[in-house]
C-alpha cells in the first residue's frame, strides 16, 4: 500500500483548497481523480480526533454531488446533531439525494420534525426495527418487550457516512456532542476511519441490504397508524416549511451555536484537505452483518458475519493483540478465542474503561464479575482514567479552552493485530456485539497505518492515561455510592444483554 506521492498530495491540496472556496463539484472531482487513479484500490485515512471526524463530516456534506447515505445507531437533538440534520437539508435543498437509517432504541426527535424532514423530496427516512420509539405508544412498548424480547433488544448499532458512493466513514462515532468533544461535561475518546475507493462499494451494499430489509420502516408508514397501538400524526405545508425554516434559524444562531462551532465548520474547507497528507492506498475490506445479525428469533446467541470475520482475524495472529474497546465482557467462546492466542504466544493487550470513566453501569457489572478471571487467564488490561493526560492533546474542539476539562472515556473499537492488520468500526467486546447488535468496520492491511494506530492506543494505555487492572486498584478512586450501584448490577442474570 503507498501512500500519494508528494508532488499528487501537493498538486491535491493546492487546488482543493482553490476549488472549496470556488464551486464544490471541482472540490470533490479533485477527490474522485485520486480515486481514479487507484483503480481497484482503496484509500484509508483514520479521524482520531474529534475535531478531526466533524471536519471531515460538515466537509463531505457540503460537496456532495449526487447521493449521501447515512447509518446511526444514536441520533441525539444536541447541538451537533442538529447542525448534522441542517447540513442534510442544505444538501437536499441543493439536489443531493439523501437517505437515512437510524435505530428506533435512543432516537430523541420530536415526531412532526422527523415527519418534516421525510416529507422533503430529496430526502428518505427510515428507523430500523422500530419497537420502542418512533411511532410506538407506551402500551405498544411493553407489548413488545413481552412478546418479543430478542427482537427489541436486536439494535442496528451500524455507524455509515457514504457520500457519492465514493467516499465514506466509519468507525465508533453516533451523531451527539460527546463523540465530537463538545459536550461540557463527558467527552468519548473515539476513532473513525474516512475510507475512499473501491471498499465504498462494499459499504453500499451493505447499506442498500438494511435499506430495502423488512426491518427498516418508513417513518411516514410509522405515524399512520389507527387505534391505540400506533400514533397518528400528520404534518401540513405550513409545518413543513417552519420545521426547514426553524432548522436553518437554529443553525445559525449564536444563541444555540456558540460563534467558535462556525468558526470551527468554517474553517472545514482549508482543514479537509489537510486530512488527505495520510491518505494510504491499497486492501481495505468491510465487514458488516445482515439485517436482523442471525436467524435466531427466541434465543439471545447466534454470532454473526462481523464475529466470525473478527474471530478469525484473532485465530490469524502469531505475535500480538492491541484492542480497544470500551467494554470487556467476554463470553465463553470469546474467552476460549483468546485463551488459545495466549498459549500459543500471542501477547494480548486491551484498553477498556475503568469504572471512573465508565458512563454504562452494566456493563461495569459484567467486566468486573469476570475481571480477575480475565488476568489470571493472561490478558493484560489497562482501565482508562476519566481524566487522562491524553487529554489535553485530544479534547482541541472549539469549546476546548472555554470550559472546565470534561471526563474523558473511552469509546473506540479496534484491533491491531501483528502490527500489520488495523479493523476499526463499531464492535465492542460484549455479548450483545457478539450476538445481538449488527455491525460493522474496515480491515485495513498496512503496516505504517498499524503501527500509528497501535502507537496511539499503547499511548492510552500508558500510566498517565490508564491503570493497570492487574497491579493498581482503579475501583478505589470511584465513590462509594457508584461502586454500591454496579454490585448490585453485578448479581443481575444480564450478561447475554450487555
Amino acid at each position: 500500500m503507498k501512500p500519494l506521492s508528494r508532488l499528487a498530495l501537493t498538486a491535491l491540496l493546492a487546488l482543493t483548497a482553490f476549488a472549496s472556496k470556488a464551486e464544490p463539484d471541482r472540490a470533490m472531482n479533485l477527490i474522485y481523480e485520486q480515486i481514479n487513479a487507484h483503480a481497484g484500490q482503496s484509500g484509508a485515512y483514520v479521524l482520531d480526533t474529534g475535531e478531526e471526524a466533524l471536519f471531515a463530516r460538515a466537509w463531505l456534506a457540503d460537496h456532495a454531488q449526487r447521493s449521501i447515505e447515512v447509518q446511526y445507531f444514536i441520533w441525539s437533538t444536541d447541538n451537533i446533531g442538529i447542525l448534522a440534520a441542517e447540513s442534510l437539508l442544505r444538501a437536499a435543498e441543493r439536489g443531493v439525494k439523501v437517505r437515512i437509517i437510524v435505530d428506533d432504541l435512543l432516537i430523541d426527535a420530536p415526531d412532526k420534525s422527523l415527519l418534516a424532514l421525510a416529507s422533503h423530496p430529496n430526502i428518505d427516512i427510515r428507523i430500523y426495527n422500530p419497537q420502542s420509539s418512533v411511532g410506538v405508544p407506551i402500551q405498544k412498548r411493553a407489548l413488545n418487550v413481552a412478546t418479543d424480547f430478542r427482537g427489541v433488544n436486536q439494535r442496528m448499532h451500524d455507524k455509515t457516512f457514504i457520500v457519492d458512493g465514493k467516499v465514506a466513514i466509519t468507525g465508533g462515532r453516533n451523531m451527539a456532542d460527546e463523540y465530537f468533544d463538545y459536550d461540557h461535561e463527558y467527552n468519548f475518546r473515539d476513532r473513525d476511519a474516512l475510507v475512499l475507493g473501491e471498499v465504498v462499494n462494499k459499504m453500499q451494499i451493505s447499506f442498500e441490504n438494511f435499506w430495502a430489509s423488512e426491518l427498516s420502516a418508513k417513518v411516514e408508514d410509522l405515524y399512520d397508524g389507527i387505534g391505540l397501538m400506533q400514533k397518528n400524526v400528520k404534518v401540513n405545508d405550513k409545518v413543513i416549511a417552519q420545521t426547514y425554516r426553524e432548522l436553518h434559524e437554529y443553525a445559525k444562531s449564536s444563541e444555540n451555536f456558540a460563534p467558535e462551532i462556525h468558526e470551527a465548520i468554517d474553517r472545514v474547507p482549508t482543514a479537509f484537505p489537510r486530512l488527505a497528507e495520510q491518505i494510504v492506498w491499497g486492501n481495505i475490506d468491510f465487514l458488516s452483518d445482515v439485517p436482523g445479525k442471525n436467524d435466531n428469533r427466541f434465543s439471545l446467541g447466534g454470532k454473526g458475519r462481523t464475529t466470525n470475520a473478527l474471530a478469525q482475524l484473532v485465530v490469524s495472529a502469531q505475535k500480538s493483540l492491541v484492542i480497544q474497546s470500551p467494554y470487556l465482557i467476554l463470553s465463553d467462546d470469546a474467552k476460549a478465542l483468546f485463551s488459545d492466542a495466549i498459549k500459543r504466544g500471542v501477547r494480548v493487550r486491551i484498553n477498556t474503561n475503568s469504572l471512573a470513566s465508565s458512563d454504562n453501569l452494566q456493563a461495569s457489572s459484567g467486566y468486573r464479575n469476570q475481571r480477575d478471571s480475565l488476568i489470571k487467564m493472561g490478558l493484560e488490561i489497562f482501565e482508562y482514567k476519566p481524566a487522562p493526560e491524553i487529554r489535553s492533546k485530544l479534547f482541541q474542539s472549539a469549546i476546548s479552552g472555554k470550559i472546565k476539562p470534561p471526563i474523558f472515556a473511552l469509546h473506540a473499537k479496534t484491533m491491531v493485530v501483528d502490527s500489520k492488520t488495523t479493523y476499526i468500526g463499531t464492535y465492542n467486546l460484549d455479548p450483545r456485539s457478539e450476538n445481538l447488535n449488527t455491525e460493522v468496520g474496515v480491515v485495513i492491511q498496512n503496516e505504517a497505518l498499524a503501527r500509528t494506530v497501535e502507537g496511539a492506543i499503547e499511548t492510552d494505555m500508558r500510566p498517565e492515561n490508564s491503570w493497570n487492572a492487574a497491579t493498581e486498584r482503579p475501583d478505589e478512586s470511584v465513590s462509594f455510592m457508584k461502586r454500591s450501584k454496579v454490585r448490585f448490577w453485578q448479581m443481575m442474570p444480564i450478561k447475554p444483554l450487555l
